[in-house]
Order: C-alpha cells, then sequence, then structure tokens
C-alpha cells in the first residue's frame, strides 16, 4: 500500500437481531498473517484514473470478495488513515456469504530480497462482525465510518418509527 493518494471503498452491512452487523476483511499476505485485532478492514483500494470513488469502491468489493453488491450506497464520506491515504467510503446493505470469497491475488517479493516472487491473496478471509465486535477487530483509522453508519442507522430508524 502506498502513503498518500485516494482509495474508496465499502461499508456492507446487514440487519441483525440485534441491530447490524458489519462485513469486514482480512488483508492477505506475509505482513498481516499473524494480526487480528486491529487488522480487519471495508473492501477498499485506489481510485483509478477516470474512475468515481462510488465506481471504484465497487469494483474493489468485486475484486477482494468476488461479489458485487447492488444496494443503494450511502456516502460516509471522507477520512486520512494512519498511513497518509485519503479513504472514500460508502454503506451499502447487502447479503454475502463469507464462504463464498474469491480473492484476486498480488504479487510481492518474498521473504524479502530473496529475489523470490510468491502470489497471495489480497484477502483471505470476510466475516460478519457485531458493531461491538467490529470496533475491537477494524483497523483504528477506518473506526469513523462505522461510527458514520451507525449515525445514519439509528437517524433511519427514528424517522421510521
Amino acid at each position: 500500500m502506498s502513503k498518500g493518494g485516494s482509495s474508496a471503498g465499502v461499508l456492507l452491512f446487514r440487519g441483525a437481531d440485534n441491530g447490524i452487523e458489519i462485513l469486514l476483511v482480512h488483508p492477505g499476505g506475509p505482513y498481516w498473517r499473524n494480526k487480528d485485532a486491529g487488522a480487519w478492514q471495508i473492501p477498499k483500494g485506489a481510485i483509478e484514473a477516470g474512475e468515481t470513488p462510488l465506481a471504484a469502491a465497487l469494483r474493489e468489493v468485486q475484486e477482494e470478495l468476488g461479489f458485487r453488491p447492488d444496494g443503494e450506497a450511502m456516502p460516509l464520506g471522507q477520512l486520512r488513515q494512519a498511513g497518509g491515504k485519503l479513504v472514500e467510503a460508502f454503506a451499502i446493505a447487502a447479503a454475502f456469504d463469507p464462504a463464498a470469497l474469491v480473492s484476486i491475488e498480488f504479487e510481492l517479493e518474498w521473504p524479502p530480497r530473496s529475489g523470490r516472487r510468491e502470489r497471495f491473496p489480497e484477502v483471505d478471509e470476510a466475516r460478519w462482525f457485531s458493531v461491538a465486535e467490529a470496533r475491537q477487530m477494524m483497523l483504528p483509522s477506518q473506526l469513523p465510518f462505522l461510527d458514520r453508519l451507525c449515525e445514519r442507522v439509528a437517524d433511519q430508524g427514528e424517522k421510521s418509527g
């Protein structure tokens, strides 16, 4: 992941008995292999030239999960991650079975300075979490997206209730 630049992603959610559940992905590759709490993220990636943030976000979900959500996209705004990358996110209600995960791969010299190149999945796992669990597992710099989604869902509940 490069520092700086712009990315877009999707915070997928679904209704549950205890409110909502959040789908997060665990990055693949050797650097993330033994990281759990604080490592899970929203599917996201770089916005390519000529691409809108929403189009980039949907493409990234497709590449990382093998699934394209078709629900209404709720803008969650932008934030700057700890590494300096500006991320714009959208929330979409979706039904996705993590067992159906099919991620594209990336190539990396591994081990470092070995001259050997290996392929790793961009995402090695996807999992549904309660909001409380997501707060524990999510990359800290992406937590404001979770807060914004919870506010939006609460606002919609008040309007419909």
